[in-house]
């Protein structure tokens, strides 16, 4: 693991699209940042100073006012061209990443590796659970790139940014074991770290690593969709792990899409 480093610039980024004012709980996150990263210098992109034109998957993300979706290609863009750190506005900073921003670049888990998962066997890399990075990583550009030569699309075809990146880890050396990873020059770091908070039934598992934590606000679902998310977290409490992923499985075969 690379150590003491140096080339991370002191900055924040963060994407807010879409000229609507930030809800209470986004500004309660930043606020963690100022508290546990005093000395950084926090940017919101927006529409002022980033364009959602750039390329076709933006610009027919934002005519759909699928703004998380821009959001996805512009924090690589970002990085790739400034360094610096990288939050969704859900993400709450709960303890000091001093000694994982010297550590160089991070990416976390989403979902830590596991050999039965179907979609996932070496686990899910999050981009909004927090991003340190220097100027001009190749595989920011490689990412990047992937962007350039895709066409958003909406609905069944829609696939996430989660899924995009862990596949191209995969193709550089992601494996399929339990641990800190080092790929592609990136530090990725296991579920505990920054995503303590179980998406699936709202419970919160902290340990001694937790970093932040991603309370996954969930802007790109459709509004009628995100309503009805305290009922499936209270059947996945009642029902357990084991159903509620042979479902989501079932799901995803008979709608052909990455859940």
């Amino acid at each position: 693991m690379v150590t003491k480093n140096e080339m991370i610039p002191k900055k924040i980024h963060y994407c807010w699209f879409g000229r609507n004012p930030l809800p209470p709980k986004a500004k309660a996150c930043i606020e963690s940042w100022r508290k546990f990263l005093p000395d950084y210098e926090i940017i919101e992109w927006n529409e002022d100073n980033f364009d959602v034109n750039c390329i076709a998957y933006t610009r027919d993300a934002y005519a759909a006012k699928k703004f998380a979706f821009v959001s996805d290609y512009a924090r690589f863009k970002i990085l790739y061209e400034q360094g610096g750190l990288y939050f969704d506005t859900d993400v709450e900073v709960i303890s000091p990443l001093d000694d994982v921003i010297e550590s160089g670049p991070f990416m976390g888990f989403e979902l830590d590796p596991d050999e039965n998962s179907e979609q996932y066997p070496c686990g899910a890399v999050a981009a909004g659970l927090g991003l340190g990075a220097e100027k001009g990583m190749p595989l920011y550009k490689d990412i990047i790139d992937y962007y350039n030569e895709t066409t958003f699309t909406t609905g069944l075809k829609s696939v996430t940014v989660v899924y995009h990146v862990s596949q191209l880890l995969r193709k550089q050396g992601l494996s399929c074991r339990p641990g800190i990873q080092h790929v592609a020059g990136v530090n990725i770091y296991p579920a505990d770290w920054f995503n303590p908070f179980d998406d699936g039934t709202g419970r919160v598992n902290k340990t001694e690593n937790t970093r932040t934590i991603h309370w996954y606000s969930k802007t790109w679902m459709d509004s009628r969709i995100r309503r009805r998310i305290p009922i499936t977290r209270f059947v996945h409490r009642i029902m357990g792990d084991k159903f509620t992923g042979a479902l989501k499985q079932r799901l995803q075969k008979l709608l052909g899409i990455k859940l």
